[in-house]
């Protein structure tokens, strides 16, 4: 994962440069909470901190470029959001150091964070370019579809990339819009294959010079009508709606290439101007519902024909408790003939008539169930999921202190335990107070900060929210190293073989770690071309800072 985000975001950053030089973009970073997940055993945020570091040095010193951030100040803001270096040339140390100060901790607001830095680049006077790093999908209620048809519309030269940090296919389809929609690169950063043809396309376009354009072609009067219509069932009325997507194009060539598109358009009728007669195709789509129909269009003859799509509506929304309010956050999935569809909040599908299995998940708690559709008929279906929240706290010792900041990993478990001792994670996250959306049950919150790990045991029930807190049993120890090559923490105590248990291993000259109450060791290598070392008695006590200064 982390060379295939180096190399999407290198190919947005330098394919770009030659293109930007002179010019103005913004890097909008995203530091909401779930950047403290895992890939590797290394938290995506420090990923994605080397990765810009190291794409940040290659690039050109008259690039002008800025750095935006989201998510790093508070928790559940759709506010929060900070042009943290305004575009300049040399900004690479400015934009390398406010990376390093960030804690993810807060939401994702996608649109209005591109819509800030398309503002901050005066995208409406001059050529502006937004690249969005993002691990996760708009959480606030807004639309980055709606806003990149908006920018590009009246942006004199717009553009915005979107790197797709960790999303699955179908997470990336829905962030893709703000690329695709205003002439940008869309990049998965967990395939290696497409990321790597996308960076050859994407250099060779800005190596070569914009081809001519083609001549327009000459038009002929011709006096006929097409007129389209569509059903969802044999003998309905016709479907007026703006839902309802219509394209007339030439029929596919002998070699299979598709033939090329003529007019499209979204409305309950198609009457679409065609200037020359002959052979086309007609295609109505409705979601994922889709008819072909070829036509033979004559000079001087009206042609006029209806489109039974067999399809049916499905509304669905999600609850957590009987009776209870929507839950804008859920995610609806229906699986059909035609493959998965996936919305969140209340939602409203086109199924091809026949079996659709749904699962409708809160967090990570789901319900999962199927049922019969007619062709045109609706079937609206509130679903209660039956979750609850939990709060994730943790203290150093019995009565306090808490611990605070982002780098506490927690993790829900199953309450059994498997046969070696193990049990299966329901989910986890990072931070101080992270909420677990979780179905109704008993679970267990296991915690871990540094050598310090710690559990407890918790219920959930549907709809109510319960603060779980973890204790800890342990303290901080401060290292001060300074001209030593390297330290270990290991155990005072000694096995039966004289071995000590190793905690942990570093090369910096000043740092904390957080260790369980008790007796421990520091040893000291005195140079990297040596095995001399001393060794530093010291104790933790739980809810206590301890400090150890290494001398030669």
């Amino acid at each position: 994962m982390t060379a295939s985000f180096r190399t999407a975001l290198a190919a947005l950053l330098l394919s770009s440069a030659p293109v930007l030089a002179n010019d103005q973009a913004i890097v909008v970073f995203d530091a909401s909470g779930s950047m403290w997940g895992q890939i590797g055993g290394k938290a995506k945020i420090e990923i994605a901190r080397d990765t810009l570091k190291s794409v940040l040095s290659g690039l050109p010193a008259d690039l002008d470029l800025g750095l935006m951030v989201y998510g790093h100040r508070e928790k559940g803001s759709c506010q929060d959001i900070q042009l943290m270096v305004p575009p300049g040339t040399g900004n690479a140390d400015a934009i390398n150091k406010a990376v390093a100060g960030i804690r993810p901790k807060g939401m994702t607001p996608i649109t209005a964070s591109v819509r800030q830095a398309a503002e901050a680049l005066k995208y409406s006077e001059q050529k502006a370019t937004v690249i969005l790093v993002t691990d996760g999908l708009e959480t606030c209620d807004a639309d980055p579809c709606a806003l990149a048809d908006e920018l590009e519309k009246s942006g004199v030269d717009f553009t915005a990339h979107v790197v797709g940090f960790g999303l699955t296919k179908d997470e990336g389809k829905k962030i893709a819009c703000l690329a695709d929609r205003t002439g940008g690169k869309y990049f998965s950063a967990d395939d290696a294959r497409t990321l790597g043809e996308a960076l050859k396309e994407t250099v060779k376009a800005a190596a070569e010079p914009a081809p001519a354009p083609a001549p327009a072609p000459q038009e002929v009067a011709v006096d006929h009508l097409f007129e389209g219509t569509a059903t969802l069932a044999e003998g309905g009325q016709p479907f007026t709606a703006d839902d309802l997507f219509w394209e007339i194009r030439k029929p596919d060539q002998a070699d299979g290439s598709v033939g090329a598109t003529v007019e499209s358009t979204y409305g309950g009728v198609f009457k679409p101007e065609v200037k020359e007669p002959g052979d086309y195709v007609v295609s109505a789509r409705l979601g994922k519902v889709k008819i072909d129909i070829p036509v033979t269009l004559k000079a001087g003859e009206d042609l006029k024909q209806d489109f039974v799509l067999n399809a049916g509506i499905v509304k669905m929304d999600a609850t957590r408790t009987e009776g209870g309010k929507s839950e804008p956050d859920a995610s609806i999935t229906l699986t059909t003939g035609l493959g998965d569809e996936t919305s969140y909040g209340p939602s409203k599908f086109f199924v091809p008539a026949g079996s659709v299995t749904f699962a409708v998940k809160i967090g990570d708690a789901t319900v999962s169930s199927h049922f019969d559709i007619k062709a045109g008929e609706t079937v609206e279906k509130t679903v209660v999921v039956g979750a609850g929240v939990v709060v994730a706290k943790a203290l150093y010792a019995p009565g306090g202190p808490a611990v605070e900041g982002g780098e506490i990993f927690f993790e829900v478990d199953e309450p059994k335990a498997n046969i070696d001792g193990t049990r299966n994670s329901v989910s986890n996250g990072y931070g101080d107070g992270e909420k677990f959306d979780l179905g109704a049950g008993d679970y267990v919150l296991f915690a871990r900060l540094g050598a310090a790990t710690a559990e407890v045991p918790v219920s959930v029930k549907a709809g109510e929210r319960t603060e779980a807190t973890v204790i800890l049993n342990a303290g901080v120890v401060g290292i001060k190293a300074d001209g030593l090559y390297r330290t270990d923490i290991v155990g005072a105590a000694k096995s039966i073989d004289g071995k000590q248990k190793e905690f942990n291993t570093s090369y910096d000259a000043d740092y904390n770690f957080t260790l369980p109450a008790g007796d421990y060791v520091l040893r000291a290598w005195l140079s990297s071309d040596s095995e001399e070392r001393k060794e530093f008695p010291f104790t933790v006590k739980a809810g206590e800072r301890t400090e150890v200064t290494a001398t030669k």
